[in-house]
């Protein structure tokens, strides 16, 4: 009998992988990848140094993201959604993942900075401290603020691809910083919404736990509305041209309209769900407008 429970709770290489939210860490390196490409274009792409960048970043959000499952390990059992993870279920000691978690992120930092540039390592380290710190640490467990600021970490992956390329940290980059600053808390509200009553188990203050859904709502059109000029930015600075424009005013006319709606909405779960699923689709399908807007005007060049 004890044998079996050893056997149940041994972790196995993918639970290695998993503590690091590999889905997190690939949506965060197309953001890197964009911002890398639309600051470099194809005439100037260095494999190597997007290779590197990945990588680093790559590294980075899988340390940060271990020391969240760290630090996380005393609410995750509490919640559904995460009771399973291995930290939590007990598959990996605390003191394992601590040590994995930092060794992942200072590698990808070392990369960062020997391999591409300081400033790059320093941008992704700004990411790691408030995600472990000030996020996980502090206000996850605090305040309604919690996912507001802790969208700034999550916001720096497409300007750690910008100053890879583009050692600057100019409007260009802050454009870049505020898309996917903007877009996190509609996508992490309506998560919130869905998994109510699983955080308020887990005593943690998300909004709609705190301020009930109709102040969540109200927050979630405040944000998609400033994703608005914030997406045209990178327009005005002349550095993507008229089909990223349209794209990215299209998908956030339909953003303000479905959070408008969730005002009428009889059903505030199944509308949650609506706008996670389409804060899904908006981030992929702007991240890959800018690709094509960059490879439309670089292959006009050529040829």
């Amino acid at each position: 009998m004890l044998d079996s429970v050893e056997s149940k709770n041994k972790a196995s290489w993918r639970d290695y992988i998993e503590i690091t939210k590999p889905g997190i860490n690939k949506s965060n390196l197309i953001a890197t990848f964009a911002g890398y490409f639309v600051a470099a274009g194809l005439t100037d792409l260095n494999l190597v140094t997007l290779i590197l960048t990945l990588l680093g970043t790559a590294l980075t959000i899988a340390g940060s993201c271990t020391l969240n499952n760290f630090i996380d390990r005393d609410i995750d059992p509490l919640m559904e959604r995460t009771k399973s993870r291995p930290v939590a279920d007990g598959r990996i000691k605390p003191a394992t993942a601590l040590w994995y978690g930092l060794t992942l992120t200072l590698l990808g930092l070392m990369l960062l900075a020997v391999g591409v540039n300081i400033l790059a390592a320093f941008v992704a380290f700004i990411g790691v401290m408030v995600y472990v710190l000030i996020y996980s640490l502090w206000l996850k467990r605090t305040s309604t603020l919690n996912t507001v600021v802790g969208g700034i970490s999550g916001a720096v992956p497409p300007m750690i691809g910008w100053v890879a390329a583009n050692p600057a940290i100019d409007l260009n980059a802050w454009a870049l910083f505020l898309i996917l600053f903007m877009w996190q808390p509609p996508h992490f509200f309506a998560l919130a919404m869905r998994r109510v009553e699983e955080y308020r188990q887990a005593g943690v203050p998300m909004l709609p736990v705190v301020k009930g859904f109709h102040e969540t709502k109200k927050q979630t059109l405040f944000f998609t509305i400033l994703l608005l000029p914030s997406s045209y930015l990178l327009f005005y600075t002349g550095t993507l041209g008229w089909f990223y424009l349209i794209v990215s005013l299209v998908l956030g006319g339909i953003y303000v309209v479905l959070s408008i709606r969730g005002f009428s909405a009889k059903d505030d779960i199944k509308w949650a769900n609506q706008m996670f699923f389409y804060s899904l689709i908006y981030l992929t399908v702007i991240l890959l407008s800018m690709v094509i807007d960059v490879l439309i005007r670089d292959l006009m060049r050529i040829l």
